[in-house]
C-alpha cells in the first residue's frame, strides 16, 4: 500500500462519514435541509436553534455561520477535518455532491438536467425566498401595515408562483426538472406550502397546488418537515386567532432583533 493510500485509510478509519450535525429551526429554509437529508437516507444529529432567543447570534454558532442565520451544518470532510457549511442552497449542493452518488435527488454533473436544477435553485434563492420572506415581513411582522410594501412583495410572490405554475403545467413528471423530485423541488416546497402566511392563495395555482400535494405525500418530506419541531403551518392557517397570536409573538422578537442589529 502506498503512503498516500495508507494516509487515506487512516483518515477514513479515524473519521467515519457521514458525520453530519444540522443546526436548524422550523422555517422554510431550515426544513429544506432536513428533507434533503431524509430523502437521501443519511444519518444526522440535530440541534434546535431557538431564533426567538437569538441563539444563532451566540459566539459558538457564529463559528459555524458567521452570518448568524439558520440552517447551518457541520460534517467530517474527506480530509478528516470538520467542514462548516451555511446558506441552504450551498448545503444542499454539498450534500448531493458528497452523498448522492446514485442521483436519487440530483442529476450527474454536466448533464442538461443538472444545469436545469441549478436554474430553479437560483430562482428560489434569489426570487421566491427573498420576495416571499418580505411579503411575510410586511404582512405579519412590520410594526404597522404599510400597504405599498404588502402589495409589492405579495404581488411579486404571486408572479413567481405563476412562473412555477406555468412550468409545472408542461412537466410530464409533475416535478420541476426531468423525471424525478430533486433538490430544486425540495428547496421550493417549504416556501410554497406556507403560501397562505404571505397572503398568497395556492389554490389560484392549480399545477403548483398539485405539486405541493405530491411533495407532501413523499415519506422523506413528511419526516423531514417535522425537524426540529412539528411543521404545523397548514393547520395554523386554518385558525385566524391562532395565526394572529403567532404573528404577534414573532413580530415582537423580529422587531427586537432589528433594533439590536441597528446598534451594531
Amino acid at each position: 500500500m502506498t503512503g498516500r493510500l495508507q494516509q487515506l485509510a487512516h483518515i477514513f478509519k479515524m473519521a467515519p462519514r457521514p458525520d453530519i450535525h444540522l443546526y436548524t429551526a422550523q422555517t422554510p429554509n431550515g426544513i429544506k435541509i432536513s428533507i434533503t437529508l431524509e430523502e437521501l437516507g443519511l444519518p444526522y444529529k440535530v440541534t434546535n436553534i431557538d431564533i426567538s432567543k437569538n441563539t444563532q447570534k451566540e459566539p459558538w454558532f457564529l463559528e459555524i455561520n458567521p452570518n448568524g442565520r439558520i440552517p447551518a451544518l457541520t460534517d467530517t470532510f474527506e480530509d478528516g477535518k470538520t467542514i462548516r457549511l451555511f446558506e441552504s442552497g450551498s448545503i444542499q449542493q454539498y450534500l448531493i455532491d458528497q452523498y448522492d452518488k446514485d442521483h436519487k435527488i440530483s442529476y450527474p454533473k454536466g448533464t442538461r438536467e443538472y444545469y436545469e436544477v441549478n436554474n430553479w435553485l437560483f430562482f428560489l434563492n434569489a426570487g421566491v425566498g427573498p420576495m416571499q420572506g418580505q411579503a411575510n415581513h410586511f404582512s405579519r411582522y412590520a410594526p404597522e401595515r404599510i400597504e405599498y410594501g404588502v402589495k409589492r412583495y405579495t404581488n411579486e410572490t404571486r408572479r413567481l408562483y405563476g412562473v412555477l405554475d406555468t412550468h409545472l403545467a408542461k412537466s410530464t413528471s409533475g416535478y420541476l426538472v426531468g423525471d424525478k423530485c430533486t433538490i430544486a423541488d425540495i428547496a421550493h416546497w417549504g416556501w410554497v406550502t406556507a403560501a397562505g402566511w404571505a397572503g398568497v392563495a395556492i389554490d389560484d395555482f392549480p399545477n403548483l397546488k398539485a405539486w405541493d400535494d405530491r411533495m407532501l405525500a413523499r415519506p422523506g418530506v413528511e419526516k423531514g418537515r417535522h425537524v426540529p419541531s412539528p411543521h404545523t403551518i397548514k393547520e395554523l392557517l386554518k385558525d385566524k386567532e391562532a395565526s394572529d397570536a403567532a404573528a404577534a409573538k414573532a413580530r415582537e422578537w423580529v422587531q427586537s432583533g432589528m433594533a439590536a442589529d441597528a446598534k451594531k
